[in-house]
C-alpha cells in the first residue's frame, strides 16, 4: 500500500475531508477509490464538477479551488475500525492542516467522525457553529456505499446545499 496523499493547496473554495482512506484508496493512492463509493458521482450531480471525475483525476479538483484530506491516515475495510483516539488525534492534525491551508469550507463526511473527532456529540448534518481560523465548516453525509440510508440523489442533494453556499462566498 502507497501513502495517500493530500489533495490541498492553500486558499481552496472547499477542503473535503474523509473519515480514512479504505484499502483499495491506499493501495490505488486516489482517495474515494472503492466502486461503490459515491463522492465522485455526488460531487459531480451536486455540481461541484463539470463532469464526472475518476478518483485518478483527484487532482484536477485543485483547478476547480476543491481538494481532499482525511481526518485520519491509516486505511481501513471500515471506518468503525478506528479508534476515538485516533480520530481525536487526526481532528488535531486537521485543524493544524486547516489553519496551514485557509480553506473557505472544511466539508467533513461522516457526521459520526466529526463528532468523535472534535467532541461535539449533538453536531448535525450542515453548517456548523465552530470555525477554524477564517474557515468555515460543514457536514455531509458519508458517500460510502456502507451508507445506505443517502441513496445517490439524497447525497447530491446535500452536496448540492454545499456547492450553493460556497459559490456565494
Amino acid at each position: 500500500m502507497q501513502a495517500l496523499g493530500d489533495v490541498v493547496r492553500p486558499g481552496l473554495r472547499v477542503l473535503f475531508c474523509g473519515i480514512n482512506p479504505g484499502l483499495i484508496s491506499a493501495e490505488t493512492g486516489h482517495h474515494f477509490a472503492r466502486p461503490g463509493n459515491r463522492f465522485w458521482p455526488a460531487l459531480h450531480l451536486a455540481g461541484f464538477t463539470p463532469r464526472l471525475f475518476r478518483p485518478d483525476e483527484q487532482k484536477e479538483l485543485l483547478g476547480l479551488d476543491l481538494g481532499i484530506t482525511n481526518v485520519v491516515d491509516r486505511p481501513s475495510a471500515r471506518a468503525d475500525e478506528l479508534t476515538t483516539a485516533e480520530l481525536i488525534a487526526g481532528g488535531e492534525n486537521l485543524v493544524q492542516k486547516v489553519l496551514t491551508y485557509q480553506p473557505q469550507w472544511l466539508a467533513v463526511v461522516g457526521v459520526t467522525a466529526y463528532r468523535d473527532a472534535f467532541g461535539e456529540r449533538k453536531a448535525a448534518m450542515g453548517e456548523q457553529a465552530r470555525r477554524i481560523g477564517a474557515t468555515r465548516v460543514w457536514i455531509l453525509p458519508n458517500p460510502s456505499g456502507l451508507n445506505a440510508h443517502y441513496t445517490l440523489p439524497k447525497l447530491a442533494a446535500a452536496y448540492a446545499e454545499l456547492e450553493k453556499v460556497s459559490a456565494g462566498d
